[in-house]
């Protein structure tokens, strides 16, 4: 079993059960979102070009600020448009 903390709040970790991961990444749709972090957006920068040479439908988003969570806006466009994501977190 793995556990995992939500580092919003960690008083109170909720069970969540685990999403199954794709078998392969072909036909997908992958979100990258940068928390706008420094240097974040490099990292994904790399992550994309490896996701494209695959033939990896590539999708990109930013949150506005690494403080807050991303607005419900963009946390609802990601999950209606990409079958994974991928987030940045970097200094």
């Amino acid at each position: 079993m793995t556990t995992v903390l939500d580092p919003t709040d960690e008083a109170t970790p909720i069970a969540r059960d685990r999403v199954p991961r794709p078998e392969s990444l072909t036909g997908l749709t992958v979100g990258l979102l940068d928390i706008s972090k420094p240097r974040g957006n490099v990292f994904l920068d790399r992550v994309e070009k490896r996701l494209r040479d695959l033939d990896v439908t590539v999708k990109r988003f930013a949150k506005p600020t690494f403080a807050k969570p991303a607005p419900v806006d963009l946390r609802h466009e990601i999950a209606t448009s990409c079958d994974a994501v991928i987030e940045a977190l970097a200094d």
